[in-house]
């Protein structure tokens, strides 16, 4: 090779959703918009809300900012600090390692200082009296003490493969204690307008079993068909 690779490459160009889109998902739930996906868009259930997200309100909705490290490295991650804007979720791929930490209280710090909402990692982080402490949520794959390296290469608001998922800066996130959604840019409207019918349909059902539905409808009307056969 002729001369060094980068260390470092940064997509300058980068779509972001708008306030009403974004603002569009907010108190919605994580499952009613896998159902307004059709059934797409959950991150691997691996990836979980720190301590179940009970001493860190664990609900967040915001953009996508990727940083796409090696196993055991934080470079891209520490890079992406730099690029934060104020509500971005950043999604942070550690090529699923769990050898070491993909994160820690310093970093939960500078996201917070830096607008960021919080942070989704398909790795393990460490110092978790020290997140509490800073009070932004985490997404990550459990807790360890390992240490990660600073070494490069990695990337900073290119597409990333985390939890089962292709995610791209701009992409909405929005996360529970349930897990971690993500929504594609180019489906953030088609998503918001199924979301009022997921509602809709939720809260006819709701109010079914509050009146004492034992059985959804459809499935009783199976049953009396001939469609299902009772064999002794």
């Amino acid at each position: 090779m002729i001369e060094e690779p980068p260390l470092i490459t940064i997509r300058e160009i980068r779509r972001r959703p708008s306030q009403r889109q974004i603002k569009a998902f907010q108190d919605v739930s994580t499952s009613f918009v896998v159902d307004a996906l059709l059934g797409a868009g959950a991150l691997s259930r691996d990836i979980q809300p720190i301590g179940d997200g009970r001493d860190i309100d664990c609900n967040v909705v915001g953009p996508a900012l990727t940083a796409d490290n090696g196993p055991a490295d934080l470079l891209a991650l520490h890079a992406a600090l730099n690029f934060i804007q104020r509500g971005d979720v950043v999604v942070s791929a550690f090529d699923s390692y769990q050898g070491c930490a993909a994160a820690g209280d310093s970093v939960m710090g500078m996201i917070s200082n830096s607008g960021g909402a919080g942070l989704v990692t398909d790795g393990p982080v460490r110092d978790y009296l020290g997140i509490v402490e800073v009070g932004l949520p985490v997404w990550c794959t459990g807790l360890t003490p390992a240490s990660p390296f600073l070494s490069g290469p990695g990337k900073v608001g290119f597409a990333i493969q985390i939890g089962g998922q292709q995610v791209e800066s701009g992409d909405m996130i929005i996360a529970d204690r349930d897990g971690v959604v993500v929504v594609p840019f180019d489906r953030i409207d088609e998503t918001i307008g199924n979301l009022e019918r997921v509602k809709e349909a939720e809260t006819v059902r709701d109010r079914a079993i509050a009146n004492g539905l034992k059985i959804p409808m459809h499935v009783a009307e199976l049953l009396e068909s001939n469609r299902t056969k009772f064999s002794k």
